[in-house]
């Protein structure tokens, strides 16, 4: 069984953020083929990383990009402590829109 999260997340209702990273490797190839709605996979750095990322992955597998670090820093270590979170398309921008603003997601994390 496991065990709860030792505290609430910083957000306990859903929220909306970028994913940044979305431009490197073949990333771009990968947010084309998202549509809003899409669940996607969040995943956390290991811990023994000093600022843990979270990895955002399309289903399948593939990378798409990373959460913004001042997410990140509090994400990962509830993340890691038990906590659960879900990630849904909300946005998918053009190519001509900048990349830190092309692809937004929402979050919602889960005691």
């Amino acid at each position: 069984m496991q065990t709860a999260p030792p505290y609430a997340p910083a957000y306990p209702e859903p929220f909306r953020t970028a994913v940044l990273g979305t431009v490197f490797g073949k990333r771009t190839e990968v947010v084309h083929r998202l549509q809003r709605g899409d669940r996607l996979i969040l995943v956390p750095d290991p811990p023994v990383a000093q600022i843990p990322a979270v990895w955002v992955h399309a289903a399948g597998g593939d990378v798409v990009g990373h959460l913004p670090l001042q997410i990140a820093a509090w994400l990962a270590p509830w993340m890691f402590a038990g906590g659960r979170c879900g990630a849904w398309v909300e946005k998918v921008g053009s190519d001509d829109v900048e990349s830190w603003r092309r692809l937004v997601v929402r979050v919602e994390c889960r005691t």
